[in-house]
C-alpha cells in the first residue's frame, strides 16, 4: 500500500526576511540612515574647523597687534623740534625739524578747505564707517583702466590712523595694523574731530606738517586766511609733498590745484564759476635764483648752542640775500665757464662785515644738492701767498715801515732755496712792492728778520688762524693749511683799524666781542699795502672802478689753489678755486680767475 504524496507550499521569492534564517534583507525604499550620518559628519567638522579657524584668526590678529602703538597717547606724539631761518630782512630761507603750526578747529577754517580735503581724498567721508569698500573698488578699477596707480582707497581715517601711529612702510603686517586702527579712530572720534586730526596732522612738505604750517610755510598767512585757491593747493599736497611743492614746482602744484577744484565742482563744494575764478587767481611769488644751503647748514648747527632744548624757534641771521644771490651765479658762472677749461672743478666763497663779523654770504662749493660739504668752512687748503701778509705785519711790528726796503736776490736755508714766481730777482725794493709784487724770497727774509717762522705763528694766531702751522721758513710762502672763512675774518683787522672779529650768523644773540689786535696805525699800513697790491701788483685784475679795493692773491704749488682776499664797500670777500682731489689746475693763479670773480662780486653788491 502505497503512502500518499505530500505537496509543500512554494515559498515565495520575496519572503519576510524573519523566515530566513540568517538572511539580512533592505527595506523596498532607501533608509535615512546614512544621510544622516554625513550630515552629522558635515556639521562635526565645520564646528570645529570654525574653532580652529577663530582660533588661528585670534593667534594671527594677536600677532599683528601684539605691537600695536598705544592709542590713547596719539595726539601726544613727538616730532622734532622746528628751527625756521630768516634772512637780515625777515624772509623765511630755511627750516628744519617739523614745523607745525596753530591747532585749529573746523570752525577756525575757511570752509572750503576741509571741503577740498574731502573732495580729492575721500569723497564718501561723512558716510562711510571708516574704511569705504565702495572706494577701494572705484580705485581699483580706475587703477586697473589707467595701467597705474592713479587713485587711493584709503580713507581719510585710514590716513589720520597711519599719520599718527605707523610708518610709510608698504607691509602686510603695516596695513593690518593700520585697519585695526582704522577701527579704533572711527569709535574713539566723531567725524569732525577725525578731519580737524587730519588738517592739524597732515604732512606737506618742506617740514611742514599741519594746514596751518603749510599755510605759513608757502603763502605766509594763517590758515585761517586761506583762499579758495590757496586751499586747493594745500589740499593736493598730500599725495605727493616733494612733486607738487609750490616752492620748488609751481607748474605742477597749479596743475594740482586744478584738478582739486574740479573734483570741489564734482561733488557740489563750490560752483563751476567758483572754480574759474580761483583758477585765475593761481600765482605763486618768485622764488630766488639760489638757495643759501652752506650758509643755512652752517648757521643751523651753530644755533643749537644758544637755542633752548626741546622748543621751536624762529630767528633772524646775518645773510643778505642779495650778496648770495650775486656770490652764488657770479661762481656758477664762472666754473661753469671758464673754470671748465682751466679744469676748476669746485670754489667756495664769502661774505663779510669788515667790522662786524656777520657773514652776509657763504657758498661753500658749485651745488649744494650734489653736494653738502661746506668748502668754505670745512675744507683746509695751503693759501700760498694769500698767508704773506701776515709776515709783513710781523715785520712792520718789529719796526719797518712800507717805505723801508729788503732784498730780492737768491736766499738758501739749509737745503732749501725758494725762487720766485716770475725766476727773477729785481735786488733791493720798497716792502710795500715786495708785497705788491708777491716776491718770495722778500718774505722769507722778512720772516727771518722779524723772529721766524714762531713769531708769525703767534701773530696770525692773535688774528684768528687756529689751525697748525708748520714751525719752519716755508711758512713764509704759505704752506700751512687754513680754511677760507678763517682766513677771510683774520684779515680783518687790517682794514677796521685793529680789531679781531669773529664771523656769526646768527642776528639778536648778542655779537661776538671784537679784540683789539693790532695797533691802528700799524693796521693802516697794512691797508696801504694791500691796495698797492690791487692798484699796481698781483691783484689788479681785482680792481673795481670807482672803487677803492684792497686784498691779496695767493697760488700754490703747481696751480693746485687759487685765492683772492679783499676788501670793497666795507666787506670782505674771500675766495678759492680748485679741486676737491687736489689736482692741479690749468696754471690758474690768484692774479686770474679769482682776482676777477671778487670783481664781479664786488660790481655786483656795489
Amino acid at each position: 500500500m502505497s503512502r500518499p504524496t505530500r505537496t509543500l507550499p512554494a515559498t515565495p521569492l520575496t519572503a519576510p526576511a524573519h523566515r530566513l534564517v540568517g538572511a539580512r534583507t533592505r527595506p523596498a525604499t532607501q533608509p535615512a540612515r546614512p544621510k544622516r550620518r554625513v550630515l552629522r559628519w558635515l556639521v562635526k567638522w565645520t564646528v570645529i574647523l570654525s574653532i580652529w579657524a577663530s582660533v588661528a584668526l585670534a593667534m594671527m590678529l594677536l600677532w599683528f597687534a601684539h605691537d600695536l602703538p598705544r592709542p590713547e597717547a596719539a595726539l601726544d606724539k613727538t616730532r622734532r623740534p622746528s628751527l625756521t631761518l630768516q634772512d637780515r630782512s625777515g624772509r623765511v630761507f630755511a627750516t628744519y625739524g617739523d614745523l607745525m603750526g596753530e591747532s585749529l578747529r573746523l570752525a577756525d577754517l575757511p570752509a572750503w578747505l576741509p571741503a577740498a580735503v574731502v573732495a580729492v581724498e575721500d569723497r564718501r567721508f561723512w558716510h562711510h564707517p571708516g574704511i569705504d569698500p565702495i572706494g577701494i573698488t572705484r580705485a581699483l578699477y580706475v587703477n586697473l583702466t589707467e595701467g597705474r596707480v592713479v587713485q587711493g582707497g584709503s580713507t581719510l581715517t585710514q590716513q589720520v590712523a597711519k599719520t599718527l601711529f605707523l610708518s610709510n612702510e608698504r607691509t602686510l603686517r603695516r596695513k593690518v595694523q593700520e585697519l585695526l586702527l582704522t577701527v579704533w579712530v572711527e569709535h574713539s572720534f566723531t567725524k569732525q574731530q577725525i578731519l580737524e586730526i587730519y588738517l592739524n596732522r597732515v604732512y606737506l612738505g618742506a617740514g611742514a606738517w599741519g594746514v596751518d604750517a603749510g599755510a605759513k610755510m608757502f603763502f605766509g598767512v594763517s590758515a585761517r586766511k586761506l583762499s579758495l585757491w590757496q586751499s586747493a593747493v594745500l589740499a593736493g599736497l598730500s599725495r605727493a609733498p616733494s612733486r607738487f611743492n609750490p616752492n620748488t614746482n609751481a607748474a605742477a602744484a597749479t596743475a594740482r590745484a586744478k584738478d582739486v577744484l574740479a573734483a570741489m565742482v564734482d561733488t557740489g563744494a563750490i560752483t563751476v564759476a567758483q572754480a574759474q575764478a580761483a583758477t585765475a587767481q593761481i600765482a605763486f611769488p618768485p622764488r630766488p635764483a639760489t638757495a643759501p644751503g652752506w650758509f643755512a647748514d652752517w648757521v643751523a648747527d651753530r644755533a643749537q648752542s644758544v637755542l633752548p632744548a626741546n622748543a621751536d624757534a624762529t630767528v633772524r641771521t646775518t645773510l643778505d640775500n642779495r650778496i648770495q644771490a650775486a656770490a652764488e651765479t657770479r661762481l656758477s658762472a664762472l666754473l661753469d665757464g671758464a673754470g671748465t677749461a682751466a679744469n676748476v672743478s669746485q670754489g667756495a666763497v664769502v661774505v663779510l662785515d669788515s667790522v662786524t663779523g656777520a657773514v652776509r654770504a657763504m657758498v661753500g662749493g658749485r651745488n649744494h644738492k650734489d653736494s653738502q660739504f661746506n668748502r668754505a668752512v670745512l675744507a683746509r687748503r695751503q693759501p700760498g701767498s694769500a698767508f704773506k701778509p701776515f709776515v709783513w705785519l710781523a715785520a712792520l711790528e718789529r719796526g719797518m715801515t712800507p717805505d723801508d726796503t729788503v732784498l730780492d736776490a737768491p736766499i738758501r736755508i739749509g737745503t732749501w732755496s725758494p725762487a720766485n714766481y716770475e725766476h727773477q730777482f729785481r735786488g733791493e725794493m720798497t716792502v710795500e712792492d715786495a708785497l705788491a709784487y708777491s716776491v718770495n724770497t722778500a718774505a722769507v727774509r722778512l720772516l727771518m728778520q722779524s723772529g721766524g717762522p714762531k713769531a708769525t705763528i703767534a701773530l696770525a694766531s692773535r688774528l684768528g688762524i687756529a689751525g697748525k702751522l708748520p714751525n719752519d721758513a716755508s711758512i713764509a710762502l704759505g704752506t700751512g693749511e687754513v680754511g677760507l672763512l678763517e682766513l677771510t675774518a683774520a684779515y680783518a683787522a687790517f682794514f677796521n683799524g685793529g680789531w679781531r672779529i669773529v664771523p656769526h650768523g646768527l642776528d639778536g644773540f648778542g655779537r661776538p666781542a671784537s679784540v683789539q689786535v693790532l695797533d691802528p696805525g700799524t693796521a693802516a699800513m697794512m691797508s696801504r699795502m694791500l691796495a698797492t697790491v690791487v692798484s699796481r701788483g698781483t691783484g689788479r685784475s681785482a680792481a673795481v672802478p670807482g672803487q677803492t679795493v684792497a686784498g691779496k692773491t695767493g697760488t700754490t704749488q703747481d696751480f693746485r689753489d687759487a685765492w683772492f682776499i679783499g676788501t670793497a664797500h666795507g666787506l670782505l670777500i674771500g675766495i678759492w678755486l680748485g679741486n676737491d682731489d687736489n689736482t692741479p689746475t690749468k696754471g690758474v693763479s690768484g692774479s686770474g680767475l679769482p682776482s676777477k670773480l671778487f670783481k664781479d662780486i664786488a660790481a655786483a653788491i656795489r
